[in-house]
């Protein structure tokens, strides 16, 4: 090999390097990001049980009662 080719196989060998840190950086981004969006899911899904707890223990009483109720004037 004469140094021409020496000096590009260093070069490709910087630039996969380059690279690879670039990706390994990308993928620690990512899996912060993955991270969080766990936590925000986890704690929507602990609100949405809440929420659907108290509907379901409602009182009923304070709606109307559909068959006390007038039809609307265009009847």
């Amino acid at each position: 090999m004469n140094s021409k080719e020496i000096q590009a196989l260093e070069e490709r060998i910087n630039d996969m390097e380059c690279k690879m840190a670039f990706q390994e950086q990308t993928i620690d981004e990512l899996n912060d990001a993955l991270t969080q969006q766990q936590l925000l899911i986890s704690k929507m899904q602990d609100q949405m049980k809440y929420v659907v707890g108290k509907v379901k223990n409602m009182d009923t009483s304070n709606l109307a009662d559909p068959s006390e109720e007038t039809p609307p004037p265009h009847y």
